[in-house]
């Protein structure tokens, strides 16, 4: 059978009588990836020696307070220790009576308009936002609010020596990858979060080190953020995702960990949509890649000898070229 052209993928599988109709709509078949999630429901993490402000039914606004923190919370045995010390709260377990004891208290801000849903020491503090969701894949620090600043573009690197003074207060989207020491001099300069495509293992170990020395110390600072978009990979934010960050430039937005997302109120511009087809390697040899979507390809012979069900897509103003569909993901 001759191969289409730009093909790469080598041979194509015979398919049984029927088989192609099985299949339904193959565009369908590629992973789908939600844009905007509207109203979304987060949860703000919790603990037993937290004082909560808030209770079930409550609305909350941005920056109002909801809970205050207990720093280096731990339990001690009621008699175990004469005159009480620092900040305590008691609690009865199993017929004893425990002091839950630590250090100073930080407050925890709501990051966004919503309703409280639910208040649990040991499942968190849940909100339904009255608002939109970007989501990513991880979020480390926060929650943290800003105003959004586009710092780089979508493939760009931020570099220590360019931030600044200038930019406290801000959430900089800083493109497709971010080292430890950029993160280290943003939050020392005042800026409350980072959007990034990627952040490496190595990065994130370094970063969470510098974190918990930061929250070890007597001063208590403004709370931080870090959300990455895709993984652990360098790749450029895809054009979508990048669209939409530059509508919401200079809006307040907010960045929280559970789930992973940034949280905006609807812009004053339209919400950006991905072209009909649009399709985007999510991973693979061809990760970061965006294309148009042309139709099935069947099944392919991949590297390992692997054969995997692929789909054609045009790169750019490249051929047709044969991906997995487990590689791609589209809009919807």
């Amino acid at each position: 059978m001759t191969e289409p052209p730009g093909g790469t993928g080598g041979s194509r599988a015979r398919r049984a009588p029927g088989e192609e109709e099985a299949v339904g709509s193959w565009f369908e078949l590629v992973a789908p990836r939600t844009l905007v999630d509207r109203s979304p429901r987060i949860r703000l993490p919790l603990s037993l020696g937290d004082e909560v402000f808030v209770a079930a039914g409550d609305s909350v606004q941005p920056g109002l307070l909801l809970a205050e923190r207990l720093r280096h919370a731990h339990l001690e045995e009621h008699g175990r220790r004469g005159q009480p010390f620092g900040h305590e709260k008691q609690i009865t377990v199993a017929g004893h009576e425990w002091f839950i004891t630590g250090g100073q208290r930080h407050p925890l801000e709501s990051p966004a308009t919503g309703i409280v849903r639910s208040v649990d020491p040991t499942a968190g503090l849940a909100i339904d936002v009255s608002g939109n969701a970007l989501h990513g894949v991880l979020a480390v620090g926060g929650p943290s609010r800003g105003r959004l600043e586009i710092a780089t573009g979508a493939d760009g690197e931020l570099r220590p020596a360019a931030v600044d003074v200038g930019r406290a207060g801000t959430i900089l989207v800083v493109g497709s990858r971010v080292a430890a020491e950029t993160l280290t001099r943003a939050r020392a300069m005042g800026v409350r979060g980072v959007i990034v495509g990627a952040l490496s293992g190595k990065d994130q170990r370094d970063f969470e080190a510098s974190e918990r020395r930061q929250r070890a110390s007597v001063h208590h600072l403004a709370s931080f953020a870090v959300l990455v978009l895709d993984g652990v990979l360098r790749r450029p934010i895809s054009s979508p995702v990048m669209k939409l960050l530059e509508t919401l430039e200079g809006s307040e937005v907010a960045i929280v960990g559970d789930p992973p997302a940034l949280l905006f109120q609807d812009p004053k511009g339209r919400i950006p949509e991905a072209p009909p087809g649009w399709v985007r390697a999510r991973s693979g040899p061809m990760a970061g890649r965006e294309g148009h979507w042309l139709g099935p390809a069947g099944q392919r012979r991949f590297g390992a000898a692997m054969h995997l069900e692929a789909g054609f897509v045009r790169f750019g103003e490249g051929a047709p070229t044969p991906v997995p569909l487990a590689d791609l993901e589209r809009l919807v």
